[in-house]
């Protein structure tokens, strides 16, 4: 089921002068919402963004009853929508329609989940971690950024049991150098446990990922983040191509992703902004 309305914004939460945390009234919206699902926004009325703008779910927010009233969004400026969802007031209202596309499968113990993500690749994580810890699944964050400031909200997966793996560019924090580092250090350590990854982030973290475990079996699910138009199948701007006989065929990675199965992909048709 998909909904759209007009939610109100409860909270602007400014990370950095380029990252912040929206949260939204939108109870509808939070009740649906799988592990990586996203929602389509309109920051507001007119026609200047002419578009509605992705973004994974990040957080559903709840009461104190623990029942579901919110989202929330992790947003990195980037143009004028969410240049405008940066500077958003609560109060305000923005149009959000969702949850769209194919979630993440949480896996059940033994094995274990690894999170692999890159700077903004984060976003569909915290949905799945919360998932994980109701399943009392043991769960890695593998978490990359520029520096040791870049690396955001990590007490929010710390709080949901999940066990930190972290590297920056710059060596502030973790590891000095890229996140696969860790994450090949890890899978050479794992001694036939078994360990499922899930991964978000720039198209070559993404693809490295994905040859790392499948050299230790290790099966690999990406979240993509093509752009988008419309979000619900109709306007064929988020086409990828995925492994079919010898030439391969597109999908609409709104429809039939933003969750693959890392082993479908045609990695070399990706352009490395996704």
């Amino acid at each position: 089921m998909i909904v759209d309305v007009s939610a109100e914004v409860l909270e602007n939460v400014r990370l950095s002068p380029e990252f912040n945390v929206l949260s939204l009234a939108a109870p509808a919206v939070a009740r649906l919402t799988r592990p990586g699902q996203f929602v389509m926004v309109r920051v507001r009325p007119g026609l200047d963004p002419l578009l509605r703008r992705p973004f994974s779910v990040f957080e559903i927010l709840r009461d104190d009853a623990g029942q579901p009233r919110g989202i929330s969004l992790l947003n990195k400026i980037a143009g004028v929508g969410t240049g405008w969802l940066y500077r958003a007031e609560p109060g305000t209202r923005v149009d959000v329609l969702g949850p769209l596309g194919q979630p993440f499968a949480p896996v059940d113990p033994p094995a274990e989940a690894w999170m692999v993500a890159g700077g903004v690749g984060l976003a569909p994580f915290a949905t799945l971690a919360e998932a994980l810890a109701l399943r009392g699944t043991s769960m890695t964050l593998f978490y990359g950024a520029r520096t040791a400031e870049a690396l955001y909200r990590t007490d929010l997966f710390e709080r949901l049991g999940a066990r930190l793996s972290l590297s920056t560019d710059d060596g502030s924090r973790g590891a000095h150098g890229r996140i696969t580092g860790p994450l090949e250090q890890a899978l050479d350590a794992l001694d036939g446990r078994p360990v499922t990854i899930y991964a978000c982030g720039p198209t070559p973290m993404m693809r490295a990922v994905s040859a790392l475990a499948a050299h230790r079996d290790a099966p690999v699910f990406v979240s993509l983040e093509p752009v988008m138009g419309c979000g619900m199948g109709g306007c064929y701007s988020c086409v990828v191509r995925v492994q079919a006989g010898e030439r391969g065929r597109f999908v609409r990675s709104c429809l039939e992703g933003p969750v693959f199965d890392a082993s479908t992909l045609v990695w070399e048709a990706l352009p490395a902004g996704h």
